[in-house]
């Protein structure tokens, strides 16, 4: 039983994801960068910045203070944007209590060194807490789950008992829990599934249709596969929650940041002025470049994912893009 938790990152997840912990009577303090987000969550039981129109738990606190969040907490969520994680969660680790159960809900892989956040959290966690440490992932907007509309994600860690508790954790009427030992998979899904998403978002800004859709969103599920298997995952995380669920949910989903990134590119937007008129982070930028650098480095071909490096990186014109692609060689479907 989890009787105080740590929200590491007041952000549209990390919001929603403290509510369903304090609406579960855990004593629950989110950590904030922002002081009018702390002060909106305490004063007004919301947070308008990041998850408006979601009333918030009254029992749940925000605070600024990153060694009074952390305080006698036996459960920390890491849930920062992947690209502060590792200076986010160095700053926690000196008043992260012993035994305390680490779990980890930012999506993203390193620019510089292409780690997930696993291997993020091995780098600047004691190693006690990052051997146990959890990571979840599925298909998930927070804007529902702050909604209690039903959801199931998936809790990974190689330690079976801390997935169990990790599962029991965050389990309630609307937010089911699987476990799986397959970190890599869990990792790697949640992490490229942005950068496909992108992919989806320019195929419907130059105005395609759902033919055009089922194919980027199946072949692009397809190098998911390919990256993962080459590096130690299991192909049936990626067939399921972690993998197709959020990779349906990214793509499709109208409240997906990455894919409306990708439907201003398709439209002729430049990426600069798209980023810049966007409060919420899109993971998928950032993750183009580094799961472009992983694959080269893997040896794994992701033609999809080149595509989005180019043009978002590089100039690409995005009809050209698809063109390109559509009259690559000709291949088995199964290959690789």
């Amino acid at each position: 039983m989890t009787a105080r938790a740590a929200v590491i990152g007041a952000g549209s997840w990390g919001t929603a994801l403290a509510n369903v912990l304090a609406g579960k009577g855990t004593e629950t303090v989110v950590w904030s960068y922002e002081a009018d987000v702390a002060d909106d969550i305490n004063r007004a039981h919301a947070n308008a910045k990041y998850l408006d129109g979601i009333d918030l738990d009254g029992r749940l606190r925000a605070t600024t203070d990153m060694a009074d969040a952390l305080r006698g907490a036996d459960l920390v969520l890491s849930v920062s944007p992947s690209h502060v994680v590792r200076q986010v969660m160095g700053q926690a680790a000196p008043h992260i209590e012993p035994g305390a159960l680490v779990v980890s809900a930012s999506k993203g892989i390193e620019n510089e060194s292409l780690k997930t956040m696993d291997a993020v959290l091995a780098d600047v966690l004691p190693a006690e807490l990052s051997r146990t440490a959890c990571f979840l992932s599925g298909p998930s907007f927070a804007r529902e789950v702050g909604l209690k509309h039903p959801t199931a994600v998936t809790m990974a860690s190689e330690t079976e008992e801390a997935a169990v508790r990790a599962q029991q954790a965050f389990q309630t009427p609307y937010f089911r829990v699987y476990t799986t030992h397959d970190v890599r998979g869990v990792e790697l899904g949640g992490s490229v599934k942005n950068v496909i998403a992108i992919a989806a978002g320019v195929v419907e800004g130059l105005g395609y249709g759902f033919n055009t859709q089922a194919a980027l969103i199946t072949r692009g599920l397809a190098e998911i596969v390919r990256l993962g298997t080459a590096l130690g995952a299991d192909p049936r995380t990626l067939a399921g929650l972690a993998g197709i669920g959020d990779l349906i949910l990214t793509s499709m989903g109208g409240l997906s940041r990455n894919r409306t990134v990708g439907v201003e590119l398709g439209k002729g937007r430049k990426l600069d002025d798209i980023l810049g008129g966007m409060v919420m982070v899109a993971e998928g930028v950032r993750t183009a470049r580094s799961t472009h650098d992983l694959a080269a480095r893997t040896g794994v071909e992701m033609p999809i994912v080149d595509t989005v490096y180019a043009i978002l990186f590089e100039g690409l014109e995005a009809r050209a893009a698809v063109e390109q692609l559509m009259m690559r060689e000709p291949k088995p479907e199964q290959w690789g």
